[in-house]
Formats: structure tokens, sequence, C-alpha cells
């Protein structure tokens, strides 16, 4: 087990009043705080060390390079990925995932792409669940390439249907892409079953590793998908940044997303050749400082376990699902017990909206989010306009849970 209160003295914000009270932050899915020596990592490289990477001799070109370099390398190692080259920056997760979607509609012009060619004839599933970063970004590639896009259905309690996953995936599936934990839901999938039933039938499985990154242990070997995104902001690391891994054979044919400096073997007037993997895949002046950052997230990560984040999580939820099961009116949106779930509860109030509720519990110096949480979806699945949604982290207390119940159940006696 974790020792709450010690981690929590690492991170400053946690400090300070909101309207006159200890601030409650209930909302690490939307983005997480960050530990002081995150900030600290920063700071030190444009402090000490900045330069642009890869592209000057001096000393502080190699010092920046280095760092940059030494943090993929910290990324490799904390997904289990087998070679540091397919660790790729991107700025976040949406353009990780934007960048495997137009890179697979640019392979019809690509010489030895032939195999990551999608048209018609050809479908892409996603699930009900997903978040708009893992849904439009399929949508378009559908309607570039008259692909037929499909849907994995969810059922009441919020999961995935289990029958419908071998219903939708098919022989003419060419990409499956998956959220392994819902941000709107919690639920975590069944990834082991999904990249099965992909590898079944000849299709690439994508993974979504967005809100399971900062919670559970990854290992890429194990979960056996071809690709796998996350962000650095919900790690409790720096914004700007996001991580794409992908299977090595696959990079190497992959065609590129963004032309641009760096990205580059040969530039003539007739013609240009790439470089491989992950330098094709990152173009123009990288995240330099945030690189770092994101390292030392991922050692403090590291050094907490990740096993021992899931089980205090894990604990955290089930007690939140309990006590808000005692707060009068109030619906939980997804699954209601703490099996294969994250540390995120959405919930509606009867009689009051999501974002009244989220209002009047920010007077009372506690933080959550309220609307569809980028995943409209789900909203319409349940046909609600909203949900609030609490979600925890590593330095979330049982206390602040309680708080979190007491103020619903302030945010009651105020709509009589």
């Amino acid at each position: 087990m974790i020792d709450v209160e010690v981690i929590r003295k690492d991170f400053p914000i946690l400090t300070r009043e909101v309207h006159g009270v200890p601030l409650v932050y209930l909302d690490s899915a939307n983005s997480a705080q960050k530990p002081q020596v995150v900030i600290d990592a920063e700071a030190e490289l444009y402090a000490q060390h900045y330069s642009n990477v890869a592209r000057a001799v001096h000393t502080l070109g190699s010092e920046a390079t280095h760092a940059y370099e030494n943090a993929r390398d910290t990324v490799a190692r904390f997904i289990n990925a087998p070679r540091r080259d397919e660790v790729i920056f991107t700025k976040n997760i949406s353009e990780a995932l934007n960048l495997l979607a137009y890179s697979l509609s640019n392979a019809a012009t690509f010489p030895g792409a032939e195999k990551f060619v999608v048209g018609p004839g050809d479908n892409i599933v996603v699930t009900e669940m997903e978040h708009h970063s893992n849904l439009v970004p399929w949508q378009l590639l559908a309607q570039r390439t008259g692909a037929e896009f499909r849907f994995i259905p969810i059922d009441d309690e919020g999961r995935l249907v289990d029958a419908a996953i071998d219903e939708r995936i098919d022989e003419n599936t060419k990409v499956v892409s998956f959220v392994y934990q819902s941000n709107a839901l919690g639920t975590i999938n069944p990834v082991a079953r999904l990249v099965a039933r992909a590898r079944q039938v000849g299709a690439l499985s994508i993974i979504d590793a967005a809100q399971a990154a900062p919670h559970l242990p990854l290992d890429v070997q194990a979960l056996g998908a071809d690709f796998l995104a996350f962000t650095g902001h919900k790690v409790y690391g720096p914004t700007g940044i996001g991580v794409l891994w992908g299977r090595y054979e696959l990079l190497a044919e992959l065609p590129p997303f963004l032309g641009g400096g760096e990205m580059i073997e040969t530039v003539s007037m007739q013609g240009t050749t790439y470089a491989a993997p992950p330098h094709r895949f990152e173009a123009g002046t990288p995240p330099i400082a945030q690189a770092p950052a994101l390292a030392a997230a991922i050692d403090y990560l590291s050094a907490i376990g990740m096993e021992n984040v899931r089980e205090h999580e894990a604990t955290i939820t089930a007690y939140a699902l309990d006590r808000l099961a005692t707060v009068p009116g109030l619906r939980i949106i997804g699954p209601n017990t703490p099996l294969d779930r994250g540390a995120t509860i959405s919930f509606t109030m009867q009689g009051i909206h999501p974002h009244d509720i989220a209002q009047l519990l920010d007077e009372q110096g506690i933080a959550v989010r309220a609307g569809h949480h980028c995943a409209r979806p789900v909203c319409v699945r349940y046909g609600i306009p909203a949900t609030t949604r609490a979600s925890f982290g590593i330095y979330t207390t049982p206390a602040e849970v309680d708080a979190l119940i007491a103020g619903l159940l302030k945010v009651q006696e105020m709509f009589g």
C-alpha cells in the first residue's frame, strides 16, 4: 500500500484553498496534478540545458538531445516495449491516433505499404464508449477511403456487448481501435478478447490507453496489440506531449503523417526518402522540455509501483461507489460495482443538471467535471444530456470522498 499523506506532500497545488476551503481535486481523469519533481524537471531543461534536439553538435544541443532520448528509454521501460525505437513522441494522444489514421490513408500512394490500404468493402471498428479522439479520426478515415464505420455497442451497465465483438469484427475489418479504460464510464474493457478477435481476422489492433496508463500496469508485449497510445498530462506529466507505441515491423512500413525537418533520410527536388522509426513520425521541433518532464513523471510512478497505484485506487473507487449509493436520487452511469472498472465515476442526480452540481461543488472547494466528457455517444446511449464525473488519483483520500458526499447532500438541500 502507498502512504497517501506522504504522496500528497509532493504535489504543491494540493496545499491551496479554493473559495476559502482546502482544495478537493476530483478531476484527475481530465488532467492529473503535477508532483514537484515534474515541475522541476521541465524548469531545469529550460534553465540549464535548452537547445533544439538532434540538430546541433554544441554542448547544449548534446545535453538536450541526451535528455530527450533518455525519455524515450524511460517510456519504453514503463510499457515494456521490446525496442526503444518503437516509442514515438507526439503532442498528445489525439495526435497519436490521428497519426495512425492519416498514415493509413496515405498507404494507397506509398510504396511497400499495401497491407495498410483501407478502402471500399473494408470496415473500421471502434466501441460506443470511445473518447472523441478515438472516434472522429476513424470516422474521417472511413469518409476518405469509402470504408464502413462500425461500433461495438454497450449494455445498460456500461460494458461492451460481448456477442457484438464477433459480429462487428469480421473478415473485412482492417482496424479495431478501442479504449482500455473508459473516461466516461470507468469501464475496463476486455483487452485480450478484443485483440485476439482482431488478430483472428487479420485486423490492426489499437489501444487508447489514456485512462489506463495512470492507473494500471502497462505491458505492450503481454497486451499483444499492434499499437498503443497515451498522453503525458494524465500520468502526472506535462501537457504538450503524448506517446504512440507500435510494433517496429509495422512502423517501418507505415507511411509518414507529417512532413518536415528531421523525419527525412534524403531530400531532393525530385523526391524524398524517409527516416527510420521513430524519427519518421516526429517531424519538426519536438517537445524538448516536456519529454524529460514526462520521464520524471514516469519515474515517480514507477518508484511508487503501478501495482500499488492500482490497489490504492481500487480501494478508493470501491469506497466511493458505496458512499454514492447512499445519496438519494443519484444514478451511476457505468458499472456500479468495482469489478473491471477504474477510478472514474460518472453520475446524475434527479432534478439537478450536472453543470449545476459541478458549479455548486466548486463553491465548496470540490473540483469535478460536468459534461459529456468528449464521449457524447455515451450520453446519447443513456438518454441524458451530460453527467457529473468524479475521478481519482494517487493523491485521493477517503476524506475527500466524504467531502464529495457531504457536498452532494448540500447541493440537494439547496435544490429542495
